[in-house]
């Protein structure tokens, strides 16, 4: 799966979450600030925050640096445009900003676009349409209104897939310049970067996975795998890495879409990160 893909898959995920309401109003309190480092009092002070949901997902997907880490969109636009990652054209995990004049007033992810709508999830919306919302939505914007200011590209590793043409020709750039939508990302390889080493472990902040690994973290992942539904045990799981460590993993890839070199039974960390995200508690 593409890092791309995983942005917007955590993104999705979280459309029907709403802010806090009191006082017979939204609020701004909500759960994202406080999990981004140094963004915390965006909710403690009760501000607007979808710079805050952007940044958040892009550090669930372990893609934390591809991003700006802001409240402001401000600063966001200036920090793709410092980049030289700015365009004027949609790209699918491309962020958005809104705002006529200096895209400072709304910012989301898109999802897809064709010759005439971006789609896009957002936080601090609502169905109006409003940029001081409620919650998170998915949500379609007319591409070339002028309320869409423009769009900041992440550097994503396994390439962009956009509407630019002046981009076109750049390495790991894909074009479409009428629509195009994550069917076409390009699948990357990006939830297995890593390769096994010679004993056949990899080690994923600093604690090895594969044939011979031994720890709580082995058991820890084992019971996740349970968890998902991708149970190979016949005992265990336990703290010394198995076969069936192997076959109950290679289950997760499969059942999340990766295939091939990314589906051999050892977890890469993306795909680590999305099991703790999605199974974690239950270990």
């Amino acid at each position: 799966m593409s890092v791309a893909q995983s942005v917007i898959d955590i993104a999705r995920d979280e459309v029907g979450y709403q802010e806090g309401f009191s006082g017979g109003h939204w609020n701004n309190k909500e759960k994202y600030a406080h999990q981004v480092p140094g963004l915390g009092w965006v909710s403690d002070d009760s501000e607007p925050w979808c710079h805050v949901f952007v940044s958040w997902a892009f550090q669930e997907a372990d893609a934390g640096h591809l991003a700006p880490v802001t409240a402001s969109c401000l600063e966001g636009v200036s920090w793709f445009e410092d980049q030289g990652r700015w365009s004027e054209y949609p790209a699918v995990g491309a962020v958005v900003y809104f705002g006529a004049g200096d895209g400072g007033t709304h910012v989301g992810i898109v999802t897809s676009y064709d010759s005439d709508t971006i789609y896009t999830v957002s936080g601090n919306t609502s169905t109006s349409g409003s940029a001081e919302g409620d919650g998170v939505y998915a949500k379609a914007y007319q591409r070339r209104s002028n309320y869409v200011y423009g769009y900041g590209y992440p550097d994503y590793p396994e390439g962009i897939v956009c509407a630019d043409p002046g981009w076109k020709g750049r390495e790991g750039v894909t074009f479409f310049g009428q629509e195009a939508s994550e069917d076409d990302l390009p699948s990357g390889g990006n939830s297995r970067p890593d390769k096994p080493a010679s004993s056949g472990q990899i080690s994923i902040d600093g604690l090895p996975y594969g044939p011979g690994a031994k720890g709580d973290h082995i058991t820890r992942l084992g019971r996740m795998l349970v968890a998902a539904g991708c149970s190979a045990y016949e005992e265990g799981p336990g703290p010394v890495w198995t076969s069936a460590d192997t076959a109950s993993m290679r289950k997760y890839q499969i059942k999340i879409g990766d295939s091939g070199s990314e589906a051999d039974g050892l977890p890469g960390k993306l795909q680590l990160a999305r099991l703790t995200r999605e199974f974690g508690k239950a270990a």
